[in-house]
This record gives structure tokens, C-alpha cells and sequence, in this order.
């Protein structure tokens, strides 16, 4: 007895990228980001791929990471199912000018390439200080009550004053 899985739409699926893909098309790179206050971390799920493959690089504002699996068969072997990917993996990630390219690290470690990229201070979120404004003194009310009963007027009480010193 020979075990054997078919999935229709899977096999469909796969049927139709080969068929209607475009002769240079690499597989998509599943990719996590995550922001941090000082930089960006960069996750990429590359699972069976060899280290020395790997292609990280910057170039005008584009972050392009690229990867290649090479067929794992001996000459005697023939695989029957077929579900992983072999070929050129490529992934690209549009960075803004608030990053710093030139600082830009990557580590490839447990199948996942994870890209650091630092922020440029001004992008880091800061707090921002609030001072309290120095008050201003308004002249004394008994000052003016008292102008005001010397000149024969009553003052209503609802007027204000107030005074900008430039």
C-alpha cells in the first residue's frame, strides 16, 4: 500500500501560479513587522533555506530580501508529492526617510531572517516638556473700586481686566 494525499484545490492553485506566472516570478516571503521606539524589526519566514542563499540589500529607499532553495534529490530519487516551494524567493519593503539605512542589521536564525532597522533620532517618539506658563498679575480690584468711588460712579462688577505685557 502506497500513501498517497491529494488536495484538488491546492493542486489547482498550484497549476494556475505556474501556468499564468510570469517566468521570473519568485515565491512570496511571509514577513512580520514590528515597531519598536528606537527601530523596526523585520521578521521573514524562510524555513529549509540555506544561509549562504540569503540576499539582504538597500538600494534608494527599497529594503530586497532574496533567497533561493535548490532542489534536494539524488539522482536515484524521484518525489512523487511535491508541496514545498524550490526556486527564488524575493521580498521587497519601501523604507521611509525617517530610518537609518546605513545602520541596518540582519541575523538568520530557526528559518527566520529577522532585519533590524534603526530610526533616525527625529523619528523617535519623545516626550515633549510642559512648562507652566509665568503668571501674570492683573492690578488690584481695591485700586480700581476706590477710582471708581471717587469719581462718582458705581462699578457693576462683571467687568475684567486684563493686561499683555509685550
Amino acid at each position: 500500500m502506497l500513501l498517497t494525499t491529494f488536495d484538488a484545490l491546492g493542486e489547482f492553485d498550484r497549476i494556475t501560479r505556474r501556468a499564468f506566472a510570469p517566468a521570473s516570478a519568485a515565491a512570496a516571503i511571509r514577513m512580520d513587522a514590528i515597531r519598536r521606539p528606537q527601530e523596526i524589526e523585520l521578521r521573514f519566514d524562510l524555513p529549509g533555506i540555506d544561509a549562504g542563499s540569503l540576499e539582504v540589500t538597500v538600494d534608494r529607499g527599497v529594503l530586497s530580501v532574496t533567497a533561493q532553495r535548490s532542489q534536494e534529490f539524488g539522482e536515484d530519487e524521484k518525489p512523487f508529492i511535491r508541496q514545498r516551494f524550490m526556486g527564488s524567493y524575493a521580498h521587497r519593503v519601501r523604507l521611509s526617510e525617517s530610518v537609518n539605512a546605513d545602520a541596518i542589521e540582519a541575523s538568520y536564525e530557526g528559518g527566520v531572517l529577522t532585519v533590524r532597522v534603526p530610526l533616525q533620532e527625529k523619528a523617535q517618539p519623545r516626550k515633549v516638556e510642559v512648562r507652566a506658563a509665568a503668571a501674570v498679575q492683573a492690578p488690584s480690584t481695591e485700586a480700581h473700586g476706590t477710582e471708581a468711588e471717587a469719581a462718582g460712579t458705581e462699578g457693576s462688577g462683571t467687568e475684567e481686566s486684563t493686561e499683555v505685557a509685550a
